[in-house]
This record gives C-alpha cells, sequence and structure tokens, in this order.
C-alpha cells in the first residue's frame, strides 16, 4: 500500500487522521483471500434470507402475449457440462423419495397425467442474458401433493442425468408458476432443453432450473444446496 508510517509519527496523529486510514486498511485486509470469504459469505448469507423473507407465494412472475415470446431456434442452449447426457428416454422414470406418503419411481406419462399448465414467461441467466419462453408441464405442488409430500418440509432437491443437482425451498416448490417442465413451444422437450423432464422456475434465475431431472427428494436437511451455490453462488436468488 506504500503506507510507511514511524512510531514518532503514529503516536503524533489524531483521531481525525486515523479515522482517514481506516477505509484504506480495510480494502487492504480485504484483498487478502482469507480475508474475504467471511464477510461475503455473510453478506450472501443474509441476502439470501432477506430474499426469502419477501418471497409472496401469490405473487406472480410476468407472463407475456405470444407475439414477445422468442423464436425456439433462438432461445440459448445452455448447461453447464454437456448438451446431451444421452437420457434413455423410453425407459426414463422420476425416482421420488424423502418425506412422502408414496415414494418409487414415476413415469413420465404419470407426470404428464396432472393438470397441464403453459405459460411464456422469461428466463434469466446469470451470464447476463434473457429471452422470453413458451413452456409446458404440471405444477411442481400438484406433483407433490399427488405424491403425498410433507410441505412442512423446508426443501425439495433434485439429481440430474449429467450429475447436475440444485434444491428449492419449499415456497417456491409450491409456487403456482414452479413447473415439471416437459415441453417447449407446444412440442416435448428436446434433448438439449433438458429432455424429457426439467424445472421450469419463472420466479428463479437460470441455474435453479435443473435440466434432465432423475430424482426428487423432500427433505428437511441439505446435504448440498446446489452446483453453483456450493461454489458461493446466491442459494434463493429470487427475480
Amino acid at each position: 500500500m506504500g503506507l510507511r508510517i514511524t512510531q514518532r509519527k503514529f503516536k503524533s496523529m489524531n483521531r481525525r487522521e486515523l479515522l482517514k486510514l481506516t477505509p484504506v486498511l480495510a480494502l487492504g485486509a480485504f484483498a487478502i483471500p482469507k480475508l474475504q470469504m467471511p464477510p461475503l459469505k455473510a453478506g450472501l448469507g443474509f441476502s439470501d434470507w432477506a430474499s426469502e423473507l419477501l418471497f409472496r407465494r401469490e405473487h406472480l412472475a410476468p407472463t407475456f402475449a405470444d407475439t414477445n415470446v422468442t423464436p425456439f431456434n433462438q432461445f440459448p442452449i445452455n448447461d453447464y457440462d454437456v448438451d446431451d447426457p444421452e437420457v434413455d428416454l423410453q425407459n426414463w422414470k422420476l425416482a421420488v423419495g424423502g418425506a412422502v406418503q408414496r415414494p418409487g419411481e414415476y413415469t413420465l406419462s404419470q407426470v404428464q397425467s396432472l393438470e397441464k399448465h403453459t405459460q411464456n414467461t422469461r428466463h434469466v441467466c446469470v451470464e447476463g442474458w434473457d429471452v422470453i419462453g413458451n413452456f409446458g408441464g404440471a405444477r411442481l405442488s400438484d406433483f407433490l401433493k399427488a405424491i403425498g409430500a410433507d410441505t412442512g418440509s423446508r426443501f425439495i432437491t433434485v439429481e440430474c442425468a449429467d450429475a447436475y443437482y440444485e434444491s428449492l425451498d419449499m415456497a417456491t416448490a409450491l409456487h403456482p408458476q414452479t413447473l415439471l417442465c416437459y415441453e417447449m413451444y407446444g412440442r416435448p422437450l428436446t434433448r438439449e432443453h433438458g429432455a424429457p423432464l426439467r424445472l421450469q422456475i419463472p420466479t428463479k434465475i437460470g441455474y435453479k432450473q435443473a435440466k434432465y431431472l432423475t430424482s426428487l427428494k423432500v427433505t428437511n436437511v441439505l446435504d448440498k444446496a446446489g452446483y453453483w451455490e456450493d461454489q458461493g453462488y446466491s442459494y434463493f436468488y429470487g427475480l
């Protein structure tokens, strides 16, 4: 920092001069990696806590007219690893466990037997882009009801065919716009967009919307928060 203060000069400084130095010294300390993480984690934790506190399950994300929807061929394909983990679509099942009355494996046709909802909503990526898409599927809340989930539990966790994993707070899972999405633009999901089943959550950032779902668990304990969250990203990240 280029701050060299002799003992005599330090003793002669008045309180105001010392206060002027405080931000500079604090900034220098913050540049040390070991000292960065505790305040960053504390700040992120507070932000997530406040966001969850303010979340309203009855408050809907904006929806849009069909004329505002981004053409399908312009909807970005985004993943953390591979575009296609080569899911066996014919034999795919969703493994369900945790605090539910009816655990087991569920087929896509069982998910599709629930009331279908379609919505034109905005997908926002943490990388800085966003698009309006058309999505169809069953409400996650309806599926949770069908499997007899304990909705007094705190979390829903999912795992994916590409080894991705994610979790949701229960309020977000029960939100009426949170879908187990199996269609985009009136057609079955393509492999690149998460076939056969993904999360579609317009109240959340894109990385919460896991693709290629293989398992779902209702729980009060998180062993893992989420792929990106476990690397320091926001857990709640509401929009």
